[in-house]
């Protein structure tokens, strides 16, 4: 039997990139998303024959994941699909791939990624730029989430780039790849601690900043060292980000800043008015409907 087993999931495709990195969230070795309509006729919707209005309404996305052949593919789709509020779990198929394909497939979906000016992220198969100026980071597809790929941490990476870290104490909390933290300390950033709850995550950060040349210090949250930041970044999602109100704004000092993604627009006055009292806090970016809020400690 094959070492190796595809989930293709047909959802809308305002739902896609949500999906996607739920199904990496519940265990999904690799995800890639492409153009249902440009399927066979076989893959039309179950509704509505194509040319109809009921097709032509729906615009569609197959999400394919990759994961190990013994992966229980209706856990993953179930839990993927209620991380995200997807009811009911959309329906799937499946099928085994053989090792070979599987790698070729997985690096055809990742090419080197240019962010803001000068920042790419570019794995290890591929070419750096030649651009001595460009600040490459190695980073390949992994069980953490962060490969830059995401609205959510493009916007933290060119706000990184747009307002500087030279010389500051960063901490990154929920650190997934370690990609934030990476950039910032490649950035100039003097000490750069990366949390997560999942041990996965903190072992993928670690190799990546051994990787690229960064000094990160990654640990679960209770092993965090004591003291403040001069600047906290935390890409998770709106509703724990409200929750860590207090304890993210305890772990920046008076006069430093903060940086919060994963939080759709609908979602942005909540978590702006979560960090008011004690930031000066204010959305700063805005990609694919996500938004980045920045503050300043008072």
């Amino acid at each position: 039997m094959s070492g190796w087993r595809a989930i293709r999931i047909e959802v809308d495709e305002t739902r896609a990139e949500a999906l996607s990195d739920a199904l990496l969230d519940a265990g999904a070795l690799s995800v890639s998303i492409e153009d249902a309509d440009a399927g066979s006729e076989s893959e039309r919707p179950l509704f509505g024959e194509p040319g109809s209005a009921a097709a032509a309404a729906w615009s569609r996305n197959h999400v394919v994941a990759l994961c190990d052949a013994d992966a229980d593919p209706a856990r993953l789709v179930a839990e993927a699909a209620a991380a995200i509020a997807l009811a009911p779990a959309p329906p799937y198929r499946q099928e085994d791939v053989p090792e070979q394909d599987w790698v070729r497939q997985t690096q055809s979906q990742f090419a080197p990624l240019q962010i803001g000016g000068r920042i790419w992220i570019v794995p290890s198969w591929h070419e750096p730029p030649a651009d001595p100026e460009a600040l490459v980071i190695r980073l390949d597809p992994g069980l953490a989430f962060g490969t830059g790929s995401h609205a959510t941490t493009r916007l933290v990476l060119q706000w990184l780039e747009r307002t500087g870290c030279a010389g500051s104490r960063v901490l990154d909390y929920g650190c997934g790849s370690g990609i934030l933290g990476i950039v910032a300390a490649r950035l100039g950033a003097a000490e750069v601690d990366a949390v997560d709850v999942d041990p996965q995550a903190l072992s993928a950060a670690a190799a990546n900043a051994t990787a690229n040349g960064a000094a990160l210090r990654c640990a679960m949250p209770d092993a965090l060292p004591g003291g403040q930041y001069d600047l906290v970044l935390a890409n998770i999602l709106a509703n724990p980000l409200i929750v860590l109100a207090p304890l993210l704004s305890a772990r920046c000092r008076r006069g430093g800043r903060i940086a919060l993604s994963g939080i759709l627009a609908a979602q942005a006055q909540e978590v702006v008015g979560a960090y008011a009292p004690a930031f000066d806090a204010r959305v700063a970016g805005e990609d694919e409907g996500w938004i980045l809020v920045e503050g300043t400690r008072r």
